[in-house]
């Protein structure tokens, strides 16, 4: 079974809470950005690391916009799942942006990045990376594995959403960028069940296609 949450910050608890602990050996758990457990490299942060690597399930996370992407970046790219990923030990993995995964029979559609509203206020390389958005590269790579599987995924999971998605429940916050006009175009080519996506620290179903995560562990199928 394939769940998702959202971010999760590196606030060790979240992996203590019921819905979590009781997954199983076959059970994936994709956390939908802003995962936070590689920020520092302090002690504390290294052992939760460790810990997580160990889970009896797998464990994937895409990228929000306060994530060290030097420290990912340190990290092997290994093929995943029909996918791209970088391997961070045991059953935890990062997920590239624009892979599209198979597991369980399900097509997934995975992007992480945003763009940090308070990035004036953040110093680069510290607590800000240029990196949170995606180049043209992640882009065509999404864009050519949607058109190698005619548009059709069953899941889009992301961190960030679509405009238009945001517009009409409200959510938008700051100004539009090209990130989510890039979604937008794949809400109008892609056939899928349901976008999901964890940026906006609310649990809500907006439609029967939209689902904003945060703290629900949300069962895909």
């Amino acid at each position: 079974m394939v769940y998702v949450t959202g971010d999760i910050h590196g606030e060790i608890e979240r992996f203590q809470e019921k819905a979590v602990k009781r997954l199983k050996k076959r059970d994936t758990l994709i956390v939908l950005g802003d995962f936070g457990f590689l920020w520092n490299g302090e002690k504390a942060e290294r052992k939760n690391l460790k810990w997580l690597t160990k889970r009896r399930y797998q464990l994937l996370f895409i990228d929000g916009c306060h994530e060290n992407f030097d420290m990912l970046k340190e990290y092997p790219v290994v093929e995943y799942k029909g996918g791209r990923a970088r391997h961070l030990g045991g059953n935890l993995y990062y997920i590239l942006r624009g892979s599209i995964l198979d597991i369980d029979g399900l097509k997934l559609l995975c992007f992480g990045g945003a763009e940090s509203w308070d990035k004036e206020d953040r110093e680069e390389g510290v607590n800000w990376w240029r990196s949170e958005l995606p180049t043209s590269d992640e882009l065509e790579y999404c864009s050519s594995n949607l058109r190698s599987v005619q548009g059709n995924v069953d899941y889009i999971l992301t961190h960030d959403a679509p405009q238009q998605i945001l517009e009409f429940t409200q959510l938008m916050q700051g100004q539009p960028n090209w990130l989510h006009n890039f979604f937008d175009q794949i809400r109008q080519k892609a056939h899928y069940k349901k976008w999901l996506f964890g940026r906006y620290h609310k649990d809500l179903v907006l439609s029967t296609k939209a689902q904003a995560v945060f703290l629900d562990v949300v069962p895909l199928e």
